[in-house]
C-alpha cells in the first residue's frame, strides 16, 4: 500500500475514537512526508532537532511539528520559534530552558513531561515520584511561557501484550491522579501520548488521545542502530 492509503486507512481508525496522529517523520524524504501531507495529514513528529529544522524550512509551513525524541538544552533554541509541541521534556532544567526560549520568542510553547514507563534502561523519562517533585516546584510554578498539555510514556519493545497494558495503565492513572490534583482547572491538561506502531492499539484501549506511527504509514525502514525514542 502507498504511504496515502496507510495514512487513510489508520485515520479512520482511530480519529472516530478521538485520537490523535502523529506521522513519525524522521529519516522521512521530503517528497514521502508531502504524500501523507497531500492525503490530509498536519502533525509529524522527529527525534532530532537539526533534521526537523531543515524539514520546517522547506515543508508547508502549515505542518505542526512534534519533537518526540530525546531534547538537550543547548538545542531548544533552533525549534523554539516555530515548534508545535515537545512531547519529551524529561527535567525541570529542560523545561526552564524551553520556557526561557519562548519567552525570547514571545511564543507559549506546549509540552508533554515524558515519563518512564519501560523496563529498559535505554529509554528516557521521569520517574512518578520525580513528576510530582517537578511539578511541586517553587520553580515550576513561575514557568509562565510553557503550557504542560499532558503526558507521554514509550512502553517496553515486547510482545507481552500483558506487559504493555499494564504500562500503559499505570500511566493513565498516573495522568488521572496529576490531573486531579495539579491540573484540575486546566482543560488544556487532556493529552496522553502512548502508542507506536506496534502497539497503538493497546495503548488506545488503555487511553491513549494521541499515537506516534512510523512503520504503519511510511513502512517499514531498513535495519539501523535502535533508536531509544521511538520506533
Amino acid at each position: 500500500m502507498s504511504i496515502s492509503a496507510n495514512l487513510i486507512k489508520v485515520k479512520n481508525e482511530v480519529e472516530l475514537l478521538g485520537v490523535q496522529l502523529v506521522a513519525v517523520s524522521k529519516t522521512k524524504t521530503n517528497e514521502e512526508i508531502l504524500e501523507a501531507y497531500n492525503a490530509g495529514q498536519r502533525a509529524f513528529g522527529e527525534n532530532h532537532v537539526q533534521e526537523m529544522t531543515e524539514k520546517h524550512q522547506t515543508l508547508p509551513k502549515d505542518i505542526q511539528w512534534h519533537l518526540i525524541g530525546h531534547l538537550q538544552t543547548n538545542k531548544v533554541k533552533y525549534i523554539a520559534p516555530y515548534v508545535s509541541l515537545i512531547q519529551s521534556v524529561d527535567s525541570l532544567k529542560l523545561l526552564k530552558e524551553v520556557n526561557k526560549q519562548a519567552l525570547k520568542n514571545n511564543r507559549i510553547i506546549d509540552c508533554l513531561l515524558q515519563i518512564y514507563i519501560a523496563d529498559e534502561d535505554t529509554k528516557f523519562g521521569l520517574e512518578f515520584d520525580e513528576v510530582i517533585e517537578l511539578l511541586r516546584s517553587p520553580d515550576f510554578s513561575e514557568l509562565k511561557n510553557i503550557r504542560i498539555r499532558g503526558l507521554m510514556g514509550i512502553a517496553t519493545n515486547t510482545d507481552n501484550k500483558k506487559r504493555l497494558k499494564d504500562e500503559f495503565h499505570e500511566l493513565r492513572m498516573l495522568f488521572n491522579g496529576l490531573k486531579e490534583v495539579y491540573f484540575k482547572t486546566e482543560p488544556s491538561f487532556k493529552e496522553l501520548s502512548m502508542g507506536m506502531s506496534a502497539d497503538y492499539i493497546t495503548a488506545i484501549e488503555e487511553g491513549s488521545t494521541m499515537i506516534r506511527l512510523g512503520s504503519s504509514i511510511f513502512g517499514k525502514r531498513p535495519a539501523v542502530t535502535p533508536d531509544v525514542q521511538s520506533e
